[in-house]
């Protein structure tokens, strides 16, 4: 069954909907058999200085009906300015062939290749106007199969036009950025080190594993500063790329097993776990492999692969479940805290635990948010050379989650935990009475 225009469109709305500029290392690709209308290889933003090149070799097209047109089939880019227009020409013709559009900027069609059996091109192209523009390829020949080796390579030239850099143009101050808050986060362990030095006698298991987070997170960073600034030089990650997936997955997976841990009280309260809040932490580690999987894929393969939208939504699914999840055990601490409030006759000091947790709670829901949805939104509105602004806005919602939970949960001597103020307990009483900290 052949796609029509129609479904060509949703196709390529989607992937730009959902792709955010990439890091662009040089990328060596095979597609084999593919039927699909159009192929979204790269979305990169240029400067007035961009290049792209592509090679293909190998190239063979099979098809059931008649000998396809090689200039129906070819490479070309596109900017968003013109996505709407080429959207139209699709609309108004059912016939009509991208590559015919005068949107885009074609780059060679297969007419190019070289004859059988080498079947190749390869070629460089400056980009004369500066913009964020997608690489596609696009097959308007009808039950034809495309089977090719494609080397992708997008870049900028910098220092006057001697240097490649291979990140785009909102994304090239992303090493430096990624250096510089991890600084931050070593010095944020050395002060919560210090601080569990001098109040040892307040440290719980759980402020050993905020440390092991502390030092994951400096660690992803730098493999993150590592990763880009290979890519931004090279155009290959040289291996940092596997590292920053190891350290981004235990960072995770440690962030929301603290967070569930404490909104428990865990080690604070009580030593052990109930039933459901190990079930929540049974559900969440499992599937934030799941999503760290996702991730992986997401980030090394690219849109060409055509399970790669699947492998998005997979990765969103799961993250919306996780941050679903870890909100259930803080709601029941504060609702158990509630109840108890009613029977131990300690207001002052549950008052104290029942604000401490709801402050938390609030909190959560907050990073939770602004990571989730505004940052994302700030990707989507963000100027293309400006992409740099959503992932630092990002670290700066991590790295205040992190101050305002460990300032709350820090080992002290007189912990919220613990406060009871007998001069206090009668106004106590009355605020448990007026307030019924339900959520």
């Amino acid at each position: 069954m052949t796609k029509t225009p129609l479904s060509i469109a949703a196709v390529l709305l989607l992937l730009l909907a959902l792709l955010s500029p990439t890091t662009a290392e040089i990328k060596n690709l095979k597609i084999i058999s593919d039927a699909r209308p159009m192929i979204l290889f790269e979305k990169f933003g240029f400067t007035h200085t961009g290049f792209v090149s592509v090679s293909v070799s190998s190239v063979s097209v099979a098809s059931t009906l008649s000998q396809p047109d090689p200039s129906r089939l070819g490479f070309f880019l596109l900017s968003e300015e013109s996505l709407i227009q080429v959207l139209l020409e699709l609309q108004q013709n059912p016939n009509f062939c991208v590559v015919d559009s005068h949107y885009i900027n074609l780059l060679f069609t297969f007419r190019d290749l070289s004859p059988p059996p080498h079947s190749s091109f390869n070629k460089s192209y400056p980009v004369t106007s500066p913009n964020e523009y997608s690489l596609f390829f696009a097959n308007c020949a009808p039950e034809s199969q495309v089977t090719m080796e494609v080397r992708t390579e997008v870049y900028n030239y910098d220092n006057g036009g001697t240097t490649k850099d291979y990140l785009p143009a909102g994304l090239t101050q992303l090493p430096a950025m990624y250096f510089m808050f991890s600084l931050v986060y070593i010095g944020f362990l050395v002060v919560w080190a210090f601080s569990c030095y001098n109040n040892k006698r307040s440290v719980h298991r759980i402020h050993l594993l905020m440390a092991g987070l502390l030092v994951m997170k400096a660690l992803n960073l730098i493999c993150a500063a590592e990763d880009k600034h290979y890519v931004k030089v090279t155009g290959t990650p040289h291996g940092w790329d596997v590292l920053f997936y190891i350290f981004q997955f235990i960072r995770v997976v440690l962030l929301f097993t603290v967070i569930v841990l404490v909104g428990t009280g865990w080690s604070f309260l009580k030593p052990f776990l109930q039933e459901k809040e190990k079930k929540v932490l049974m559900i969440v580690i499992p599937l934030q492999v799941l999503a760290n999987l996702a991730s992986v894929v997401i980030g090394e393969t690219g849109p060409f692969i055509k399970d790669w939208v699947t492998w998005n939504q997979v990765f969103l699914l799961v993250d919306i479940v996780c941050c679903c999840a870890i909100i259930f055990p803080i709601v029941w601490s504060i609702r158990s805290l509630r109840e108890t409030s009613k029977t131990d006759g300690k207001a002052a000091r549950n008052l104290a635990k029942l604000t401490l947790f709801r402050q938390f709670y609030i909190v959560v829901i907050g990073y939770l948010y602004f990571t989730r949805i505004v940052v994302f939104a700030l990707r989507t509105i963000a100027a293309y050379k400006y992409q740099w602004v959503s992932n630092a806005a990002e670290e700066l919602a991590s790295l205040a989650f992190y101050l305002v939970m460990f300032y709350m949960f820090r080992p002290v001597e007189k912990n919220e935990y613990f406060v009871l103020d007998n001069e206090e307990e009668e106004a106590a009483e009355m605020a448990l009475r007026d307030e019924e900290f339900e959520l």
